[in-house]
């Protein structure tokens, strides 16, 4: 399974009702492996808490509350 795929699973199971309950629209870095979890209120900022915490392992960001950790192109509103 890819650090992609473990996170959003991760994500999903345990961690999206208490976080978007606390920080929608803000960034969480999820490191699969020790099911650690950073928020931040920008994606470098959850990106740079994990890797300060683990600096050998990859974590994979998400946008608490959306889709995508970003959104590229023009409103279909």
């Amino acid at each position: 399974m890819s650090i992609a795929e473990a996170a959003k699973r991760l994500y999903e199971a345990e961690l999206r009702t208490s976080l978007e309950a606390e920080h929608r629209d803000e960034y969480v870095a999820i490191e699969p492996e020790s099911k650690s979890h950073f928020v931040g209120k920008s994606f470098l900022e959850a990106a740079m808490a994990a890797k300060s915490a683990f600096p050998k392992r990859k974590s994979f960001v998400l946008r608490i509350g959306h889709e995508a950790a970003f959104h590229i192109g023009a409103s279909t509103k």
